[in-house]
């Protein structure tokens, strides 16, 4: 691959992407040295500088981003602001609903809830950006936590979590009572197994 193919390779991974991608990652992908990449992100960079365009690539340690000019970001706000967010499928909603009321939870309470595999529902959301880690539960394997994010409560029209609605089509109802009534019994499971845990240390 010449200098053009790989920079034109960078660029296409770096849009397609929206987030930071190590140059080390790149350099894998597109079998070059890590030192080529850089070279190539460099060339870009200059390139849309130079030629005043919409968008940038910036180096943040040694990972690679592309984002809009700064100069337009009035312009993509007015354009944007009424953009509507992506639909999202039941499932997804099922897991947003779950981690909105019942936050921090792990992926064993959203699976247990739903009596469903939950992981890519989850992996998809966290990729949205609308759940995110919060920590680990202090028990044995040390699930991850997740939580909700401003984005989420950006898109549901809330500023806090206290503004979220009675649960959906659950709120006063005997699921509702059940719903609750699973989560406390998997968190004082799990809080036994994470005192075991500690007596046989």
């Amino acid at each position: 691959m010449d200098k053009i193919e790989l920079r034109n390779a960078v660029e296409a991974i770096l849009f397609a992407s929206g987030e930071p991608v190590s140059a080390e990652r790149l350099a894998l992908v597109l079998d070059a040295d890590r030192e080529d990449i850089l070279d190539a992100a460099s060339a870009l960079e200059e390139e849309y500088r130079a030629g005043g365009r919409g968008i940038r690539l910036v180096r943040l340690n040694d990972d690679l981003q592309m984002h809009s000019a700064p100069e337009f970001a009035g312009a993509i706000t007015r354009a944007l602001e009424q953009r509507r967010a992506p639909r999202l499928s039941q499932a997804s909603l099922e897991v947003l609903a779950i981690v909105a009321y019942f936050q921090p939870v792990t992926r064993a309470y959203i699976e247990q809830m739903r009596g469903l595999d939950s992981s890519y529902t989850v992996g998809v959301l966290t990729e949205r950006g609308m759940i995110e880690p919060c920590g680990h539960l202090e028990t044995v394997g040390r699930p991850t936590l997740y939580r909700t994010t401003d984005l989420f409560l950006r898109s549901v029209g809330a500023s806090t979590l206290e503004d979220l609605p009675p649960l959906p089509e659950l709120a006063g109802s005997d699921a509702a009572v059940e719903l609750q009534q699973k989560v406390e019994a998997l968190r004082q499971a799990e809080q036994a197994a994470a005192a075991e845990e500690k007596e046989g240390a």
